[in-house]
């Protein structure tokens, strides 16, 4: 049941970040709703991560399949990519140096989160959940490039702003590893 679940949300709310992309529908939805088109896009999203986040957990504490099983070195490049994955997402709300380079800065951060993730986990649903985002930001990243989207264009003078990037982004990655992902996740990230 839990893997069903885990799929129904991803379809949810990667579906409905995908519409987003068909800028013609969007703009359409957009004219037909108003201002309730972001309240309606907001509630469908947060539905699809109620059923993703319900469902991997379901999975995780009662449908397990093991696929293949990951050499344990992963575990580390995991934990290091995701300084990168935080560092960049983090990149998307500051103007930096670092958002320009990206210029998608968030699509970065979850294809890295995505890919880290894969390496070291080889079961079925940890593939179905990976992967999914993963093939999602890799399709939103060529959508962004041929509708002409550029991202950010111009980085700010100095480089005040990526220094903040950077600390910021260590205190939420040190933050993630040693509070969130134990607790909520229930996996430890640094020692064992």
């Amino acid at each position: 049941m839990g893997l069903g679940v885990l799929i129904l949300g991803l379809i949810v709310f990667l579906g409905a970040h995908t519409f987003i992309t068909f800028r013609d529908a969007r703009t359409a939805a957009i004219a037909r709703f108003g201002l309730g088109y972001r309240a309606l896009f907001a509630l469908v999203a947060l539905a699809g991560l109620a059923l993703i986040v319900y469902g991997y957990g379901q999975y995780r504490s009662h449908d397990w399949i093991q696929v293949w099983s990951p050499p344990a070195f992963m575990r580390h490049v995991t934990v290091g990519l995701m300084l990168f994955a935080v560092v960049f997402f983090t990149a998307a709300f500051i103007p930096s140096h670092v958002k320009t380079k990206l210029k998608h800065p968030m699509l970065a951060g979850v294809k890295t989160w995505a890919l880290a993730h894969l390496l070291s986990n080889g079961d079925l649903g940890s593939i179905l959940l990976f992967g999914a985002f993963l093939a999602w930001g890799v399709y939103a990243r060529i959508a962004a490039k041929r509708r002409g989207d550029l991202g950010a264009t111009k980085a700010p003078a100095g480089w005040t702003n990526d220094a903040i990037v950077v600390a910021l982004g260590v205190v939420i990655y040190l933050a993630l590893g040693s509070a969130f992902h134990p607790i909520v996740i229930g996996v430890p990230v640094f020692g064992r």
